[in-house]
């Protein structure tokens, strides 16, 4: 494998990156603001989100939904431009969920997060997974994750795997035909892997983001290490996109702490090199 290469450079904190219409769309938390680059670097700012933290996803019209995590709504972005409620998470868990956002192929969308507010110093307690169907409505269909993180589906709408941070590891659960979750089970172990945002591959292998080991990793089912990108500062998020979507994007910034999290000089970077095998499933 080749060594990655910078594709855009003066993010405040990059996050969330979706392959989306020949573009690499991603969160910077800092503005916070939702940002498009394409393949020769050419960034454009999309919307101004309402709060941090934020992420996107589409729904399978292709209207854009965006977590707005300190309102606790899920917004839809209308063809006008405008963003409108898609779903209200606030009467859901407490805080409400808003890390992580990955919409399925029949439109459920899936927000997960914490059981504690991190940035205000809170005592720990862990977190869960809500979904938020077609119509709207919103309700809890996972918890007692320690720190839920990344997350994907996979192509055939059958199985949800969410990265767990602090339990250092990757958690699947079966998606049932109304989008609910069940039959939790272990996917892969990872040692002292600490993962953060996910992607899932033709062969049927995961990569994660790792902060504090700078690295972005591919697993096996079973956690069976199949490939190490070794880097310069921490890796939170990472997509498979390009023309055959076989190129890995890695979001990658200076990491020193949640209270440093927006302060001091831009060093958030978007990552490409070329991967072993294409994306498949969502996001």
């Amino acid at each position: 494998m080749t060594e990655p290469q910078i594709l855009m450079t003066g993010i405040v904190f990059g996050e969330q990156p979706r392959w989306h219409e020949d573009r690499l769309w991603f969160s910077d938390w800092g503005p916070p603001e939702v940002i498009a680059v394409d393949l020769e670097g050419n960034s454009e700012v999309i919307l101004e989100a309402p709060s941090f933290p934020c992420c996107v996803d589409w729904l399978p019209d292709g209207r854009l939904l965006l977590v707005s995590a300190r309102d606790g709504v899920l917004l839809r972005r209308e063809p006008d431009g405008s963003l409108v409620t898609h779903g209200d998470l606030t009467g859901v868990s407490d805080p409400p969920p808003g890390n992580e956002l990955v919409v399925d192929g029949r439109g459920n969308a899936y927000v997960n997060g914490p059981g504690f507010d991190m940035m205000a110093g809170a005592d720990f307690a862990p977190g869960g997974v809500a979904l938020v169907t077609p119509d709207g409505s919103a309700r809890q269909v996972a918890d007692g994750i320690a720190f839920p993180n990344g997350m994907l589906v996979t192509p055939d709408n059958s199985t949800l795997i969410v990265a767990d941070s602090y339990g250092k590891c990757l958690t699947a659960f079966d998606i049932a035909a109304d989008g609910s979750l069940a039959n939790r089970r272990l996917w892969a172990d990872l040692g002292d892997g600490v993962p953060d945002g996910i992607c899932l591959d033709a062969e049927g292998a995961v990569w994660y983001g790792d902060v504090p080991n700078q690295r972005c990793v591919r697993v096996g089912e079973g956690g069976d290490v199949l490939q190490t990108i070794e880097l310069d500062r921490g890796c939170f998020a990472c997509a498979l996109g390009g023309a055959d979507r076989s190129t890995l994007f890695m979001m990658a910034t200076e990491w020193s702490g949640p209270e440093n999290m927006f302060q001091g000089p831009r060093t958030g970077q978007v990552l490409s090199v070329e991967a072993p095998a294409p994306a498949v499933g969502w996001p």
